[in-house]
């Protein structure tokens, strides 16, 4: 009888996993304002190229949902706004 051959994932560390979180959260609250008028969401863009092009992506799904959620609140009035 043949042993399957399991492909091992990478393994990441609880505090790289927390810090990958953490700046999703903070880049998806990252939205530029024109003329006082929200405009566009930046970091919700960068933080979806990052996602599509990490590495060690676990779950994608956890990711893309941190990144919407944070650029909702940044869209309400809790996140960072570029002036322009």
């Amino acid at each position: 009888m043949k042993k399957s051959s399991r492909v091992k994932t990478p393994k990441e560390a609880d505090s790289t996993y927390f810090l990958k979180i953490l700046l999703y959260f903070v880049l998806g609250t990252i939205w530029v304002k024109y003329n006082g008028y929200v405009v566009f969401p930046i970091g919700l863009v960068v933080g979806l190229i990052f996602t599509r092009s990490d590495h060690f992506a676990i779950d994608r799904k956890i990711e893309y949902a941190i990144l919407l959620v944070a650029a909702l609140l940044g869209l309400v009035g809790y996140g960072v706004f570029l002036v322009v």
